[in-house]
């Protein structure tokens, strides 16, 4: 197992704080749902960054920088949503070109909204370099490129690395090289490299694992439908959740099909940070917020007039709201007791009130 890094597992992305003891990271990703128009590309930055969303990524490559033109049965996708095309013409269709992201990037910095992006080739970084970037994300299918991921985390920036398809071996090897290269603020995402992916296939439980194997911030890099798979990532102890996002999956688009539109992503953004309130801490004291609540439970109250020196029963005694008298636990210790003063129908009862 790789050795850890020595501080707890926590980064920083543009003065964000990530980790366990902040609310989570919520990454919109708007990926090739520009459908090719620079134009729409500035709008959905501009709606991401409404939702209220953490930070907003986009994916850096040309269909050149990642594959080749080519018609083989290798280069062709089969199955899926993208049944028969060719990589070539897929990725030619769903690049962000390297010349909007220029004006991508200044319009986030107008908007105040953190952007950064996913490298596929050494000349993405350097490109992102010179616009500034925080951090890099290595995408699923990238992170067994270990001479990318070795110049990407040389820069000296954060990295957020999909584990999609790669096994531990795999992961192992993507972490070493990242802290060999001088990269010690990490994120391990737990991904499911299909497109959509099945709620049963997600096993979210890898989440929290992730991070303790590898002493990193760990999270989900999310390809189902809707957001519940998200937020159970955040229940069980992720701190960042990446999702796809588009104006309406109607308009289409390489990922449309399992993308949030802007309602929906606003409620993921806003869903996970409430489930990551709601967990807390293992307690069984009393919550300030129940302090209202404790006198209507149940408690021993006199539920019909009894005269001094007169025994208690079923008749005269009962468990009933409110809760001033004493505890329900105690009626068959009562019973069978004789009353110490008038006790009158309504009153809590109290050991001072028994003989």
């Amino acid at each position: 197992m790789t050795k850890a890094a020595k501080n707890s597992p926590e980064i920083s992305i543009a003065g964000r704080r990530i980790g366990p003891d902040h609310e989570p990271y919520v990454i919109c990703e708007l990926s090739g749902n520009h459908n090719g128009s620079l134009e729409r590309a500035i709008q959905l930055l501009e709606a991401a960054a409404a939702t209220g969303a953490d930070a907003i990524k986009i994916q850096s490559y040309t269909a050149d920088t990642i594959t080749i033109d080519h018609d083989g049965p290798e280069f062709r996708v089969e199955g899926g949503l993208w049944d028969g095309r060719t990589l070539y013409d897929l990725y030619g269709e769903a690049q962000t070109p390297f010349e909007w992201h220029e004006p991508l990037f200044r319009r986030a910095r107008e908007l105040g909204v953190t952007l950064f992006s996913s490298p596929f080739d050494e000349t993405a970084v350097d490109l992102l370099e010179e616009l500034g970037t925080p951090a890099y994300k290595i995408a699923s299918f990238e992170a067994v490129d270990l001479p990318l991921v070795a110049y990407a985390a040389s820069k000296g920036k954060p990295l957020i690395i999909s584990t999609g398809m790669a096994n531990l071996q795999e992961i192992e090897d993507v972490v070493q090289t990242a802290r060999d290269n001088g990269c010690d603020e990490i994120v391990l995402l737990h991904c499911v490299s299909s497109y959509p992916a099945l709620d049963e296939q997600s096993n979210v439980r890898t989440v929290p694992d992730l991070g303790e194997r590898f002493g990193t911030v760990s999270g989900l890099s999310d390809h189902t439908f809707g957001s519940a798979v998200a937020v159970a990532s955040i229940a069980l102890g992720g701190c960042v959740v990446e999702k796809h996002f588009t104006f309406r999956r109607a308009d289409g688009g390489p990922d449309s099909a399992f993308s949030l539109e802007p309602e929906e992503f606003t409620g993921l953004v806003e869903d996970c940070k409430r489930a990551w309130r709601s967990m807390g801490k293992a307690t069984y004291d009393l919550q300030g917020c129940e302090s209202g609540s404790i006198q209507f439970r149940r408690s021993l109250y006199i539920v019909k007039d009894v005269a001094a020196g007169e025994e208690l029963t079923r008749e005269n005694v009962r468990s009933i709201r409110p809760g001033h008298g004493l505890a329900p636990k105690h009626l068959p210790e009562v019973l069978g007791r004789k009353a110490a003063t008038d006790l009158k129908r309504g009153d809590p009862l109290a050991w001072a009130s028994l003989r």
